[in-house]
């Protein structure tokens, strides 16, 4: 960013009774949550992917558009989000996120030793390649 704009690069997040706020009740078996979509998005992270992961969504892009649905990764990244953070708030522990992240965090030590992974390696991931979003 060019000096003297007068913009600062702080992003304003929310506070924490907002993050840890009760879900609402929704309708019975509705989606709570719905992805932006197309629009300009003015938040923004960074999210380190494996190959494999990257050609993963790669060939999801291109599945979806052999259904018609043509939607760019950013779109499809979005759209999971909203899914999995609906399933959270409507199954709780039971939820696909919930369930996923507690067995690898009880995952044996042997499948991510600190001698084979970063400090910035995560577990929670197949291959346990991910980095944490910025």
């Amino acid at each position: 960013m060019a000096a003297g704009r007068g913009r600062s690069r702080r992003v304003s997040l929310p506070g924490v009774a907002e993050l840890l706020r009760p879900a609402a009740p929704g309708p019975a078996g509705g989606d709570q949550r719905h992805a932006s979509g197309r629009e300009k998005h003015t938040q923004k992270i960074t999210v380190y992917l494996s190959a494999e992961e990257l050609l993963d969504l790669e060939r999801a892009r291109l599945g979806l558009l052999r259904y018609g649905a043509a939607a760019d990764r950013g779109r499809i990244v979005r759209e999971a989000i909203a899914v999995l953070l609906a399933d959270l708030d409507a199954r709780g522990k039971d939820s696909l996120l919930a369930c996923r992240i507690a067995s690898s965090s009880t995952a044996s030590p042997t499948s991510a030793s600190p001698s084979s992974a970063s400090p910035s390696s995560f577990p929670d991931q197949p291959n346990g390649t991910s980095q944490p979003a910025r």
